[in-house]
């Protein structure tokens, strides 16, 4: 590997103009595909053969051992401009020493706040109203008629998995008098918990609530059958990979343990929802609804089952939206926007920052590929 080899980039889609200028400054010849689709492999694996130092990658591009094998010796890093690394074959990336990074953090709260929007405008049947007012069928004002939405205020809401962005969700559903269910069978964060209960008492006490609201982790089922609405939180997990998978946790049997009058919220990763059983259990009024961010295909075929008419005004879809704000998405400092923490990871390792350790890198993901034996 030249020193020329190691100053070049290729990205696999732009990664706004802060971000790219930084690189570019800092002496890194960068080469960006411009989309807005994502480039075939076949062209990923060209670039990295060519002599890259660094790979920048999205979630819509398959890396494994066919790309780490076409830049053995030469490819140092492959930074995913997401949180999510599900394209990114963890054992081929270790197999071959490379380093890869993700985004985690920064996307955090406003992931969160897109998920609780999301609940809102489904619950509050925002979509059917405006539908009413712009195909001027709204007849007249009424107390009743011709529809109600529902509360969120003093509801109850299951909050499945509590990392980050269930955390974060849990903090904002706090502060609309809700009662929170949690449960994840991998992490649980009681002491954050405890801090969210005693904020509650306080409130309460202090008459900024009415009611006497309460937090604590439960059993799944519990967790399903009692919630108003239904959070999803979990990383996608499957069989082989772990003790608890995740794959298609959300199916006909989790569905029917649901309330009739809840809804579901998805803001993880697509293939955690059956998407077939979902639509199925609005479409014979299982759950009330459901609104998602994530699909088991991107974009949603035609054909999905989600986008039937029949269920449109209770099934509210979204293009993989929830991290899509400015700050978030393209603020060149790694403290706050994707963009810039994708940036100085490829930094990071191409300069030997940290004294050249991945292990010690804060965005690398892979750390147990270098870690000391």
């Amino acid at each position: 590997m030249t020193a020329h080899d190691k100053k070049r980039i290729f990205a696999t889609s732009r990664i706004g103009d802060a971000a790219e200028n930084r690189l570019r400054e800092q002496g890194y010849e960068l080469e960006v595909f411009q989309g807005p689709g994502a480039p075939p492999k076949t062209l990923i694996v060209e670039k990295v053969k060519s002599g890259i130092g660094a790979l920048i990658t999205t979630l819509r591009d398959k890396i494994d051992a066919e790309v780490f094998e076409a830049g053995k010796g030469t490819l140092k890093v492959v930074a995913q401009i997401a949180v999510g690394f599900d394209n990114i074959n963890r054992a081929d990336a270790n197999k071959y020493k490379i380093p890869f990074t993700n985004t985690a953090d920064v996307l955090t709260e406003a992931t969160a706040e897109f998920g609780f929007f999301m609940m809102g405008m489904l619950a509050r049947k925002m979509y059917a109203s405006e539908k009413l007012v712009r195909e001027q069928t709204w007849p007249s004002w009424h107390p009743f008629l011709p529809f109600l939405g529902d509360e969120v205020t003093g509801k109850t809401i299951a909050i499945i998995g509590t990392g980050r962005i269930g955390l974060a969700m849990i903090k904002k559903c706090a502060g609309f008098d809700m009662n929170i269910l949690c449960y994840d069978p991998a992490y649980q964060n009681h002491e954050y918990v405890a801090a969210i209960q005693e904020t509650m008492d306080l409130r309460h006490a202090r008459g900024i609530q009415r009611e006497k609201t309460s937090i604590k982790y439960v059993e799944l089922e519990k967790a399903l059958r009692d919630a108003d609405y239904v959070s999803i939180h979990v990383p996608l997990l499957r069989e082989g990979e772990t003790d608890t998978p995740t794959f298609h946790f959300i199916n006909e049997k989790t569905l029917k343990m649901m309330k009739s009058t809840a809804y579901l919220i998805n803001t993880s990763r697509g293939p955690v929802v059956d998407e077939k059983a979902l639509a199925k259990a609005i479409m014979e009024n299982v759950i009330a609804g459901a609104a998602l961010d994530v699909f088991e295909k991107e974009p949603l075929p035609p054909d999905s089952p989600l986008l039937n008419p029949e269920i449109a005004d209770r099934c509210r879809v979204f293009h993989h939206f929830a991290s899509g704000a400015k700050i978030t998405r393209l603020d060149v400092d790694p403290n706050k926007g994707m963009a810039g923490r994708t940036a100085q990871a490829v930094i990071d390792v191409l300069e030997n920052n940290y004294e050249g350790d991945p292990a010690k890198m804060p965005y690398v993901v892979n750390k147990e590929a270098f870690a000391k034996k």
